[in-house]
């Protein structure tokens, strides 16, 4: 067996960050960015008020004084005109600062008689302009690698770009393995159940940024898994479920070895999650995780999630991790890397006493995995611990 660590670093060798494509802004978002992008403008192109108020020149502005009001400026709709000293132009939060002006009188500043103005004795001293490229100018780049969130794409929209270059999303074929299993919504025999984790696995795995595509069940026979693996063969990374193991009906390893799988390695020191199995066939990466769904599930965010950041470009790294403290002690630990499920809360950490690998119930209570090294020692209330939020 090999630790989490080796395990992770022979994963990331397995795959590459995928080539880019370009896609509407308006498809952008949870996208990564997957070259810098230049702003084609300045923002704000042009000096803009930041109030309401008058438009005037500063070197005229003291208590007192008073102006003509010689038009209006708006929102888009400028005033053309050239402001002498002596003149204010009525204008509104965005409008462009009219010409021979440079400086904005608040409304509330103000008493205004007809076409006339006059400042009460408040400061005045600021302007309320936005100058020109306060926010961005022309030439200014989004870098790349970085997940688009909705502030980038307001961001990329006011920088004009209207298309974005961003990396592909992975293609992951995930095929359930086993005669035990039956798709949501169909009716179990006496001795069959519901298969799960391909359906958690693809929901984490679209959170991801990846393109999920559930395969039909295969059953234990090699001639099911085989056309499994045929139908996956587009993809960039195979993802099976069970039979990975070393029992009569764990079948998956010797299929993927006929299929040409140069097999990376196989058994993972950690709980759960022991029988994992990765390698590749033909273009795509192959990952086989484990039967049990909490097994399945717990592989995925250890293993997958950076698996599929690596593909889109972010780095190869572990699943971030934080310290907490617990909230009630535990015992030791055991020879193996564990990844218990807890719940993070105000009071700390909470490890939950059943840690039974077929527990999804419990997985649905988690907020977090709790991560015992090898050997990890008893632990009191208030201690701290290391987890990774899920």
């Amino acid at each position: 067996m090999i630790s989490v660590a080796e395990a992770l670093e022979a994963l990331f060798a397995l795959v590459a960050p995928l080539p880019a494509e370009t896609v509407p802004l308006t498809a952008a978002n949870g996208r990564v960015l997957a070259a810098p992008v230049s702003a084609t403008r300045n923002q704000p192109p042009f000096a803009a008020s930041a109030m309401d108020g008058y438009a005037v020149q500063a070197a005229t502005v003291r208590s007192g004084q008073s102006y003509t009001v010689v038009g209006e400026a708006a929102a888009g709709h400028g005033w053309d005109g050239q402001v002498a000293p002596d003149q204010a132009v009525r204008i509104f939060t965005g409008a462009p600062l009219p010409h021979g002006t440079d400086h904005v009188i608040i409304q509330e500043n103000v008493t205004r008689d007809g076409d006339r103005i006059t400042l009460d004795d408040s400061a005045n001293d600021s302007g309320h302009v936005r100058p020109a490229g306060a926010d961005f100018k022309a030439g200014d780049q989004m870098s790349a690698h970085r997940l688009l969130g909705p502030a980038d794409i307001a961001l990329l929209a006011a920088m004009n770009i209207a298309e974005v270059p961003v990396i592909r999303r992975p293609v992951v074929a995930i095929i359930a393995t086993g005669d035990e299993l039956v798709q949501p919504g169909e009716s179990p025999g006496d001795d069959q159940i519901i298969a799960s984790n391909s359906y958690g696995l693809a929901a984490l795995l679209a959170d991801l940024g990846a393109h999920p595509r559930l395969l039909p069940i295969a059953r234990d026979t090699p001639a099911s898994l085989a056309q499994a693996f045929d139908l996956a063969a587009s993809a960039d990374l195979i993802v099976t479920i069970g039979g990975a193991s070393v029992g009569d009906h764990d079948l998956v390893g010797a299929v993927a070895q006929d299929k040409g799988m140069q097999q990376a390695f196989y058994k993972v020191a950690m709980r759960p999650g022991k029988p994992l199995m990765a390698g590749r066939i033909g273009n795509a990466a192959m990952v086989g995780l484990p039967g049990n769904p909490v097994s399945a599930m717990v592989c995925g965010h250890v293993f997958l999630a950076p698996v599929i950041r690596k593909m889109l470009g972010l780095g190869a790294a572990a699943a971030p991790t934080r310290l907490a403290r617990l909230a009630k002690p535990i015992g030791p630990n055991g020879p193996r890397e564990h990844y218990m499920r807890a719940r993070s809360g105000p009071d700390g950490v909470t490890i939950f006493d059943r840690q039974d690998s077929a527990l999804l119930s419990v997985l649905a209570q988690a907020n977090c995995l709790a991560i015992r090294p090898p050997h990890d020692g008893a632990h009191d209330t208030g201690d701290r611990i290391t987890v990774i939020d899920i």
